[in-house]
């Protein structure tokens, strides 16, 4: 994307942050332009939400929206205390925010595991706060979960994955895992954003396989949470 910063700032204080706005300053479509969904909800009843950030929004969606059982996928800024930015701002690294690409999935068709495969295999998680030639804490990898089993998910193959690269000597883990509303609200990108690579697909995109294999089915079933553990939007 190549928009951001040349170096990565520390990330703001709420006090150090830019001010936002009370309102969303610019519009945002209605319909997901490839899978033909609400891109702000509602979707059908039993549809999980986890967020992921894993460098530039536009590669990141993509990679998401080709995934069987995603319901819709949308790209916004996550993480930070900017309230309503825009993509200038947050490109500034003074929102807090990280790109971030909301997936709406069907838990009946895929599950946490799988996309998080996905997630750890198509960017460098190591290397805290830039993508390729894409350098800032906007750029940085993360995942905000809702659920307790994406949770449980999240921190499984992690583990896996840091196994994995520790048998190939390719550092730490960098990502940072939080629940969604420890990470605060989702803020939807600008229309432009939105689908970026299906609307112009000889576009920017730095994501594709790393070389390495994410094992799943990595929880047994008694590591699963039981229903009764399952808080809905939790």
């Amino acid at each position: 994307m190549l928009f951001g910063s040349r170096s990565a700032k520390p990330l703001p204080t709420p006090d150090d942050a830019l001010p936002g706005r009370d309102h969303r300053g610019f519009s945002v479509p209605t319909t997901h332009a490839v899978l033909g969904t609400p891109l702000e909800g509602p979707w059908p009843e039993g549809t999980e939400v986890m967020y992921i950030a894993m460098g530039c929004f536009w590669g990141a969606e993509r990679i998401m929206w080709r995934l069987p059982g995603v319901v819709a996928t949308a790209a916004g800024y996550m993480g930070g205390h900017t309230p309503n930015p825009t993509y200038q701002e947050t490109c500034t690294g003074r929102t807090g925010h990280t790109e971030t690409v909301l997936v709406a999935y069907d838990p009946a068709k895929t599950s946490p595991e799988l996309i998080l495969k996905a997630f750890w295999e198509n960017h460098d998680p190591t290397t805290a706060n830039r993508q390729g030639n894409d350098i800032g804490t906007q750029y940085r990898s993360a995942v905000y979960w809702t659920t307790p089993g994406q949770e449980a998910a999240a921190k499984a193959t992690r583990e896996a994955f840091q196994a994995e690269l520790d048998r190939h000597h390719l550092g730490a883990i960098s990502t940072e895992l939080r629940p969604a509303s420890e990470a605060g609200t989702f803020w939807y990108a600008e229309d432009l954003h939105q689908q970026y690579l299906h609307k112009n697909p000889g576009g920017y995109c730095n994501h594709g396989p790393n070389g390495l294999t994410c094992p799943v089915g990595i929880l047994r079933q008694d590591q699963l949470p039981s229903q009764q553990d399952i808080v809905p939007g939790a």
